[in-house]
């Protein structure tokens, strides 16, 4: 048995990226913004913000709830991000 195919936000990671600069994040910085120290790298936000992985789905919570934003914002590619709010 193989690995049923998942379909992936094409503008999530844009989304993403667009939230730390909007913020004047480092990765580091978003890392310790998101309370996530212990669970997250910076690589793992570089490969997100790049497209190479989805975050799970507790990182996305987590950036919904830091940023004021829902997950469906995050995910849905119909939806555009407006101001990010802190």
């Amino acid at each position: 048995m193989g690995r049923a195919r998942i379909d992936r936000p094409q503008k999530l990671s844009d989304k993403l990226l667009k939230i730390r600069q909007s913020l004047g994040l480092s990765q580091n910085g978003l890392i310790a913004a998101l309370g996530l120290l212990d669970l997250l790298t910076q690589a793992e936000i570089s490969a997100f913000e790049q497209g190479k992985r989805v975050p799970p789905l507790i990182v996305l919570l987590h950036y919904a709830r830091a940023f004021k934003v829902h997950v469906d914002d995050l995910i849905d590619d119909e939806i555009d991000l407006g101001p990010v709010k802190t």
